[in-house]
């Protein structure tokens, strides 16, 4: 985490607020450059207002969850039961009941590959559609959204919910923020406890600094930066921004509201189960509700599934079928269901894009441990909201799961299409420089 005093001294020319306040952020905060007039047009153009992104960090079996091979060989198959869905012919695993009788409201894709086989290469590629040796680094899709629809309102533009940037156990994504783009449209971290405590790291203060105390220091800052501006005019407008939203959300009650999950019923606390997973979806429905235009879920912050100090990630080396039944399929079912039913009953499912999908798949034939290993030749991924095509399924893979029959779907078209749905068109995509030769997935819009 970086303490914005360090960061300020840094781009400022060496004056440090250390002694003032402290934000330990992962990034800067977003702020959105653009006019209010083209802030407007831009979310009125999109098809999706918001998108959530539930990243399903570690990659899930596709076998055993949304592609089922039961006549596949005992060695492939695995030992789950597949079940009828809404979506005439199409079944799912017996892990995923509530999901299979929603199957009417989103689109399954049967066919994403990738090109990085391993983590964090992989997740590079899932969240940004290239590979990270591919020099510079581009931004994360999120951040891409954020920039395009500007920061409007106390809330920025692009948000991780989550115990921190994903990572395994040697290093975390490189692609997580804004890269090309600018450290301003990093995402804003914000964590969410099982019991829907929500803890937002950037604001961390110093030991006896509230938020009734700050306007002070705001002023003294105010004094600093005048200074510094004259040193380090880029550095000093950086700061800027990011020091004005970390003050608004300290200070204004409707937008420290957005994070005060009380506020909603124990009936639909409960629905969403009381889980980091669940109560951090909880949490995105009210960020949709707050007007911010990208949330990405992570599942966990580290991969791994059965590691020291791990949160439970998707990446089942081992256990694989003992950690779905008992862990990971009753936790997706209950909270992917729960989301679903929340936008719709609120009327936020057509203007928000919800998108479920890890960085690839995993090996269809079991391995000697009796679990899966690392598959990026085919895998899922799940789109519902903005009004796009559902209830179908696009691509099939092979009898064994193991390579697609039809057209490949790669994570640079997944990033593609959820920025024009967002409203970031090519014309726009172009002059960002971003997403270059990503093509739409026409299938689903």
């Amino acid at each position: 985490m970086i303490d914005i005093g360090s960061f300020k001294a840094r781009t400022c020319g060496g004056i440090s607020r250390r002694s003032f306040l402290r934000i330990g952020a992962s990034a800067p905060l977003a702020m959105g450059l653009t006019g209010a007039a083209d802030i407007a047009r831009a979310a009125e153009k999109a098809r999706a207002k918001s998108v959530i992104l539930l990243w399903l960090w570690g990659a899930p079996s596709h076998l055993d969850t949304f592609d089922p091979k039961p006549d596949a060989p005992a060695d492939y198959r695995g030992p789950f039961t597949p079940i009828a869905t809404r979506t005439p012919g199409v079944h799912f695993s017996e892990l995923l009941p509530q999901i299979a009788q929603r199957s009417d409201r989103f689109t399954l894709i049967r066919s994403m590959v990738s090109t990085n086989n391993g983590h964090p290469g992989g997740g590079n590629v899932g969240l940004t559609g290239f590979e990270e040796n591919k020099l510079p680094i581009q931004p994360n899709f999120g951040a891409i959204v954020a920039k395009h629809r500007g920061h409007s309102g106390g809330l920025p533009p692009f948000f991780f919910v989550g115990r921190g940037i994903p990572r395994d156990l040697p290093r975390r994504i490189k692609g997580y923020g804004g890269s090309t783009l600018g450290a301003a449209y990093d995402p804003l971290i914000v964590n969410c406890a099982d019991t829907g405590k929500v803890n937002i790291p950037a604001l961390k203060l110093l030991d006896g600094i509230t938020p009734n105390r700050i306007h002070n220091r705001k002023v003294l800052l105010g004094q600093l930066d005048d200074a510094a501006r004259r040193i380090d005019r880029a550095g000093a407008d950086d700061w800027n921004r990011t020091h004005q939203t970390a003050y608004t959300l300290l200070t204004k009650p409707e937008t420290r509201a957005a994070f005060d999950l009380t506020r909603e019923s124990n009936k639909t606390r409960e629905a969403y189960g009381h889980t980091t997973f669940g109560q951090s979806c909880l949490l995105a429905r009210r960020l949709v509700e707050g007007g911010v235009p990208y949330i990405q879920v992570n599942w966990s912050e580290y991969v791994e599934a059965m590691s020291p100090g791990c949160d439970f990630g998707w990446d089942t080396h081992i256990y694989n079928f003992e950690l779905l039944q008992d862990r990971h399929g009753p936790i997706f079912d209950r909270v992917y269901s729960a989301l679903l039913d929340d936008l719709e009953q609120r009327g936020l499912l057509d203007t928000t894009l919800v998108v479920a999908m890890g960085e690839f798949g995993r090996t269809p034939k079991i391995n000697k441990r009796a679990a899966r290993d690392h598959w990026k030749d085919c895998y899922f991924s799940l789109w519902s909201g903005a009004g796009i095509r559902t209830g179908r399924t696009i691509g099939h893979s092979d009898r064994l799961g193991q390579h697609p029959v039809s057209e490949p779907i790669t994570p640079l078209m997944a990033g593609t299409t959820i920025a024009e749905l967002a409203g970031v068109d090519a014309g726009a995509r172009a002059a960002m420089r971003v997403l270059d030769g990503g093509k739409v997935i026409r299938e689903l819009i």
